[in-house]
């Protein structure tokens, strides 16, 4: 038989349609085709395939054997925990290193150090909480005098004053001039309370500017890992601290 018979033969061949689903079935549902018959047998193969070889796997498993994510998860009450890793970056942290410049945050990482120094001018830290207490040493020629000492004489100061380690006027000072807040006990509550909201004022800078400089150091290590290829890590990133990375030395040419 020819090729052009068989070709002519094969155009004069009907499609063979598979019959559809009659109207008084429909409410039986989908009539199965075999393409569809053929899809579903080929998934169940698969998942079966699948399982057998993972039970065999776990037939064949040395217990004693290593693998790594033994290092990053835990067996709690009979199941496995993946550890948590401490955080390296807080949402704060990320959210100025994606939006901001490193000359942004240097700018106002000066721009807090320079208020910090103002105020520690203003409130000289006479006072500040965790600071050791300063000791004074009088000296005296005799026994006699030691017993006989007077703090308030000797630094010609009312007693009330004796325990101030600031704004201690003199007798003659007093005498000249009332010192405010030295005979109002409500003045004085004030007064502390003031400066307490200073020195808590500081502490939220310091450690606002530490934050603005650990940022930096992030956004500039990120920056010299664009340029170099061949690092490696030293110490991982933390929160308070960028990562560290050891570079290989390349000839330049």
């Amino acid at each position: 038989m020819s090729a052009s018979f068989r070709k002519a033969l094969k155009s004069r061949q009907k499609n063979h349609k598979e019959r559809s689903q009659p109207g008084f079935r429909k409410k039986l549902g989908f009539l199965e085709k075999k393409k569809d018959y053929k899809q579903r047998a080929e998934d169940f193969q698969k998942k079966r395939n699948t399982l057998n070889a993972l039970r065999k796997k776990t037939l064949e498993k040395n217990p004693d054997e290593f693998y790594f994510k033994m290092t990053s998860s835990k067996l709690q009450d009979g199941v496995h925990v993946i550890k948590q890793k401490p955080d390296e970056v807080t949402d704060e942290q990320l959210k100025l290193m994606r939006t901001q410049d490193i000359k942004y945050v240097e700018m106002k990482r000066v721009a807090e150090a320079k208020k910090i120094e103002r105020l520690k001018s203003e409130l000289h830290l006479l006072d500040a909480e965790g600071k050791p207490e300063n000791s004074h040493t009088f000296f005296c020629e005799t026994k006699k005098e030691v017993r006989q000492f007077d703090l308030a004489a000797h630094l010609n100061t009312a007693p009330e004053l004796v325990d101030r380690v600031y704004n201690r006027p003199t007798l003659e000072t007093l005498h000249k001039q009332t010192v405010k807040g030295l005979t109002n006990s409500k003045q004085l509550k004030k007064l502390a309370k003031q400066r307490q909201r200073q020195y808590e004022l500081l502490n939220q800078r310091i450690e606002r500017e530490k934050m603005m400089f650990v940022i930096s150091q992030k956004i500039q290590t990120r920056k010299d890992l664009l340029d170099k290829r061949h690092k490696v890590k030293v110490k991982k990133e933390t929160v308070n601290s960028p990562a560290i990375y050891k570079f290989k030395t390349e000839r330049k040419r």
